[in-house]
């Protein structure tokens, strides 16, 4: 292996957390492909600077906590990024069912009190906006109908 690639590569897990695609993808911008790209892979592993088990809790955490991402979002995020059913699971099991609910009841109390429109205006344009963030619609709809009456 190559010491200023190692370096470099090392850096890049080090600085924030990663999953195998990012680092193949970083690893072929810096020359780095087939199976020497998979032997920096195992040795990043083998040093803890990788693993996707802590990428896919960290990511979960932040897309939810910073972006108000929903589950739907994360999921599909995730999988667009090749990681395990198991870690998927496993990281999304961290968000509690209050706080998951808590965040969607908020993000609802927003939008409707910022709006002008009727309530049938108002409640597709909620539905819209908080279903393409990934949240189900059927959460979202429970949460109007609690809200606009």
């Amino acid at each position: 292996m190559e010491s200023s690639v190692k370096k470099k590569i090392e850096h890049y897990c080090a600085y924030q957390e990663r999953c195998h695609l990012e680092v193949t993808k970083k690893l072929n911008k810096l020359g780095v492909f087939g199976d020497d790209a998979d032997e920096y892979v195992c040795y990043l592993i083998d040093k803890n600077f990788l693993s996707e088990t802590r990428f896919t809790e960290a990511y979960v955490r932040g897309k939810f906590n910073n972006n108000n991402w929903g589950k739907i979002r994360i999921i599909r995020e995730l999988k667009l990024r090749n990681i395990s059913d198991w870690n998927i699971s496993n990281a999304l099991n961290q968000i509690s069912d209050l706080d998951y609910n808590n965040k969607l009841k908020k993000l609802c109390v927003k939008q409707v009190g910022l709006s002008d429109k009727t309530k049938a205006e108002l409640r597709n344009k909620v539905v819209k906006s908080l279903s393409l963030k990934g949240w189900e619609i059927d959460l979202i709809i429970n949460q109007i109908n609690q809200l606009i009456k």
